[in-house]
């Protein structure tokens, strides 16, 4: 059975404030921990924490270091199990770069956008079960990733919910969570 490599990404930069500037967000704790869980659930290949400056990935480090290899390993294993395909990257290139291959990086938005090429839920759902090639799956922190991040990519459809005001500001963490569950669920 072919299966393609599904690796997500969480780009805190290059992402925009409320106001539309573009900004760098910081790391939270709760992003690391439960993406990771969410992305060991799926058998997702690997997990980037993308953010350019320093000290986050410092960050991020210290807190891989702590639940791998530190008091945390032994404290709780399910954990550190989640947290073995961690990885930090300062720039989507070098995720990329990282990932290598035949890669196919996909983006997601909350906001309806116009783009060259976009996919469902369904479509790529499809392209996952029927090859064996890479995918970047990318979500931003913040207000969403900057328009410079999606030429060259394939925009996934918005999280749509049912409420009649159309309201779409989820957490990350939930937009992964969903997002996983369209595409690797077993239903």
């Amino acid at each position: 059975m072919k299966k393609a490599k599904l690796s997500v990404g969480l780009v805190h930069y290059p992402v925009v404030d409320k106001s539309g500037k573009i900004v760098c967000t910081n790391v939270t704790n709760l992003d690391v921990h439960d993406i990771a869980r969410a992305c060991r659930v799926y058998d997702v290949d690997r997990y980037y924490i993308i953010n350019q400056m320093k000290e986050q990935l410092m960050f991020v480090s210290r807190l891989l270091d702590f639940w791998r290899t530190g008091v945390g390993a032994n404290y709780n294993h399910m954990r550190r199990t989640a947290l073995t395909m961690v990885r930090t990257a300062s720039t989507i290139e070098e995720t990329v770069a990282d990932i290598g291959g035949d890669l196919e990086i996909i983006t997601t938005s909350a906001r309806n956008m116009e783009h060259d090429r976009q996919t469902t839920f369904k479509e790529l759902r499809e392209s996952l079960r029927d090859n064996e090639k890479s995918y970047l799956l990318l979500f931003g922190t913040g207000f969403g990733m900057a328009d410079q991040v999606f030429p060259g990519t394939t925009l996934l459809e918005p999280i749509k919910g049912v409420g009649t005001q159309d309201y779409r500001h989820l957490s990350v963490r939930s937009a992964v969570s969903i997002c996983l569950d369209r595409l690797l669920g077993p239903w």
